[in-house]
């Protein structure tokens, strides 16, 4: 019998098939973790079954399948007939690309496989709930600084092949410092100058939390890719209100001003949840992919 970890399911030709798979109920299980980390009373465990937020209805095996049981139901609870929104398979869907990624990126080594996964799950939670709360959850901000520097401990070659286990933790530990450090002056300053909040905190744990898994010089890369990600969903956003803006104004025959429109897109259109993009930036550099911030970051300075 084969040990598990070096089982050709695991670690052969078909690996990235088996994680794939894999992040399909991994995926099924963040769904749950999105819904119920921000909502007041409620708990990721208890129940254990997944239910309808409408009718509260306990879901059947075969009514949480990922991705197929939302097609099969045509988008719509079994009991309530209540729609259910793309996000769930979208969610299970990306969550299995992820874990497909990572067993591209770290073939042969399953341990890696699976810390990069755990990692790229908490960033699709992260980023899920804050796009819909404007908050990141603490179990996964503050869990992945606990997290880190133990498994950096652990898995040294989570930093590098040639460090030993002390050399990994100071990475990491400097990674997390370079990361929230920026990111909290960053912050202040925008505090100062704005007078008002520029930066939420829960960004900050976040950040530092990629840092103690990815370093200072992959948590610089993700914070560059995170900054012209925001940016460019910043200035489409209040492209996006101005429009419809002007598209009421339009309909209701009044003399507005287009500079006004635009002052009032611009404020409104501004506020965008940072930590998604953050994620991209994190999860970009986890799966070693940290050439792309570098292509990047010449290209800018160019």
């Amino acid at each position: 019998m084969e040990p598990p970890f070096t089982h050709p399911l695991i670690i052969g030709p078909l690996a990235p098939i088996f994680w794939a798979l894999m992040g399909l109920l991994v995926g099924s299980f963040l769904n749950v973790a999105i819904y119920r980390l921000p909502a007041e009373g409620e708990s990721i465990f208890k129940p254990l079954r997944s239910r309808c937020p409408k009718c509260r209805t306990s879901l059947t095996w075969y009514e949480n399948i990922p991705v197929l049981s939302w097609l099969v139901l045509r988008a719509r609870c079994k009991t309530c007939k209540c729609p259910i929104h793309w996000r769930y398979p979208l969610v299970e869907a990306l969550t299995a690309f992820l874990f497909w990624s990572a067993a591209q990126s770290f073939a042969g080594d399953p341990l890696m496989i699976g810390i990069v996964a755990l990692v790229l799950s908490g960033l699709v939670v992260a980023t899920f709930v804050d796009f819909d709360c404007f908050e990141i959850p603490d179990e996964v901000s503050i869990g992945g600084c606990i997290l880190a520097p133990v498994l950096s401990f652990l898995v040294p070659r989570l930093h590098g092949v040639e460090l030993d286990r002390f050399e990994a933790v100071s990475a990491c530990l400097l990674g997390m410092a370079v990361g929230g450090g920026i990111l909290y002056f960053i912050g202040w300053v925008g505090t100062k100058v704005y007078s008002v909040d520029a930066m939420g905190f829960g960004d900050v744990k976040l950040v530092a939390a990629g840092g103690g898994f990815i370093g200072a010089v992959g948590v610089l890369h993700g914070l560059l890719i995170a900054a012209v990600l925001g940016s460019i969903v910043g200035i489409l956003n209040m492209l996006r209100l101005y429009c419809e803006l002007r598209t009421r104004v339009a309909k209701r025959h009044k003399a507005d001003s287009r500079l006004r429109s635009l002052q009032a897109a611009r404020l409104a259109g501004r506020y965008i949840p940072f930590g998604p993009y953050l994620a991209v930036g994190i999860g970009l550099g986890i799966l070693g992919w940290n050439n792309d911030g570098a292509l990047l970051l010449q290209y800018l300075l160019d």
